[in-house]
């Protein structure tokens, strides 16, 4: 028994969307929204971070930050490289990467007239 050319078209239409979705939801993977970048026993609030609004809106590469991870697609968490208090693979501490590097930027982007948080309170929120 032969098979209607349009039954095998649609099977293979079938196919290939369920592969093409499949591979479009993997590319498309965000970190949940907005993060809460929190160290232990600090004495200001965790910082909510969107990486929205720094990747999308900022256009920041993901590796400014990530600037160690071996695969872009799975970045680790800042935590793995930078420990809480010690140094580890001459990584400096968290709070010391965190205020180093978002500060810096911050600083920089109100200098070129954009709007960043500057002082403790605008990004440690009660």
């Amino acid at each position: 028994m032969r098979r209607k050319p349009c039954v095998v078209v649609v099977y293979f239409l079938i196919f290939f969307g369920f592969f093409h979705l499949s591979n479009f939801a993997s590319a498309q993977k965000k970190p949940a929204e907005p993060i809460m970048l929190t160290l232990e026993g600090a004495k200001l609030p965790p910082v909510p971070f969107s990486h929205t609004t720094h990747v999308e809106k900022g256009k920041i590469e993901c590796v400014t930050c990530h600037h160690k991870d071996k695969d872009a697609k799975e970045p680790q968490a800042c935590g793995t490289c930078h420990l809480l208090k010690e140094v580890k693979d001459n990584a400096v501490p968290a709070k010391d990467a965190f205020h180093k590097n978002c500060q810096t930027c911050h600083k920089e982007n109100v200098a070129k007239g954009n709007a960043a948080p500057v002082k403790c309170n605008e990004c440690h929120k009660k």
